[in-house]
């Protein structure tokens, strides 16, 4: 089963009837209790990095996932979902995220349109569970005016708006895309197939 978080902030449906149409068991999640019984967890998000931070307290989200994350099962956030994902995010104020991935999450710079939205090319510069069977340089949906700046080497795709800027990043069982995966067909229903067979892999081989 593969939960989708439900904090009132995030893509939901569209989410869950992708990974239904690709054959998955998927759940929207409204109670942080039930994170602690699925195989595989999504974090979407559409809005504001400090309002999504606040909604996920406020609505008990924090320690669960912090706990699901320690438990090794495979974790995927998307557009704000992802960047939550990082240390601290500049959207109005500075304000703490999950810490989950190192980096901070900065805007756009003067004399680009924000937000950067519409389909873009994708360099894939890291090996990744989501990314398997996908061509190289393959076109996503973006809507954003933030984007993530990783530390460390958790950067594995690139996109240029402007600059160059990280659109895919993870490490060990914690990815992201800044792009909405269930709105690029055919390639993003691809990375949502993925990622319900690394669910799968993974339960197969640890027994949760």
């Amino acid at each position: 089963m593969i939960g989708i978080v439900d904090y009132d902030r995030g893509n939901l449906h569209s989410v869950h009837k992708a990974l239904l149409r690709l054959g998955y068991e998927a759940r929207i999640l409204k109670d942080p209790a039930e994170a602690s019984g699925m195989k595989g967890l999504i974090l979407p998000g559409v809005g504001a990095f400090a309002d999504a931070m606040d909604a996920l307290t406020r609505r008990g989200w924090i320690g669960p996932l912090h706990d699901f994350v320690s438990s090794g099962r495979p974790f995927f956030g998307i557009c704000l979902g992802m960047q939550v994902l990082f240390d601290v995010g500049e959207e109005h104020g500075e304000h703490a995220g999950l810490g989950f991935l190192p980096g901070r999450v900065t805007r756009f710079g003067p004399g680009l349109k924000v937000p950067h939205m519409g389909w873009n090319n994708l360099r894939v510069t890291k090996e990744n569970p989501l990314f398997a069977g996908i061509p190289q340089n393959s076109f996503f949906y973006f809507v954003h005016s933030y984007y993530a700046a990783p530390a460390g080497d958790c950067c594995a795709g690139v996109c240029v708006y402007g600059v160059e800027f990280t659109a895919l990043a993870g490490r060990d069982n914690v990815w992201g895309t800044q792009f909405h995966p269930e709105k690029s067909s055919p390639w993003g229903l691809r990375i949502l197939d993925n990622f319900g067979k690394w669910v799968e892999g993974f339960a197969s081989v640890s027994g949760h």
